[in-house]
């Protein structure tokens, strides 16, 4: 009797602990998909690939910068999701993602909660660039990249732009200022 309710226990804790590691296909992220939005969507699927959320397109821009548009996607409810930006090609297809819900995660956890440490303990980084005012890490084999604010920062690092920054420079709880995928 007590192996059985042993096993009943070790079961049930399985099965918890296996629920709670899948991850929503609405919210991953991954070389093919964003989401509902696979890689090899073109533009025009959008209203239904987001049929039940709201899809805002920049209209302004596309007439003073060719190439410039971003379409904003907006869960029910007025959570922005995503901003995506179409490549130029014949058929037009999502070039660049802006990831702006908490809830988007790759597939191993990383999200715009993470921290610096995060990413290192579950990526593989490829490289590190410096820009004026943030700091870009891309991951070996994915299209997603982070950036994290030089503010996150110590100071000596934050001003000079000569600077190359090394992985062991940014600090292991620094936060992720955005979470862009570029399929590209």
């Amino acid at each position: 009797m007590k192996k059985l309710q042993l096993t009943s226990v070790l079961v049930i804790a399985l099965i918890l602990i296996n629920c709670k590691n899948e991850r929503d296909p609405d919210f991953l992220i991954n070389n093919l998909q964003v989401g509902k939005l696979m890689r090899t969507s073109p533009v025009s699927d959008l209203e239904t690939i987001y049929s039940n959320d709201s899809i805002v397109r920049d209209t302004l821009l596309p007439t003073l910068v060719s190439n410039a548009n971003t379409i904003k996607v907006f869960e029910k409810g007025g959570q922005h999701l995503l901003t995506l930006t179409p490549n130029g090609d014949s058929i037009p297809k999502i070039g660049i993602i802006r990831v702006l819900d908490p809830r988007f995660k790759t597939e191993n956890g990383i999200g715009l909660q993470s921290t610096f440490k995060e990413i290192k303990d579950k990526c593989v980084i490829k490289k590190i660039v410096t820009s004026l005012n943030n700091v870009i890490i891309f991951i070996e084999n994915s299209d997603v990249y982070f950036t994290i604010d030089k503010e996150e920062l110590p100071a000596s690092l934050r001003y000079d732009t000569s600077i190359n920054i090394e992985e062991v420079q940014i600090p292991d709880d620094a936060k992720i200022k955005y979470l862009m995928i570029g399929w590209d």
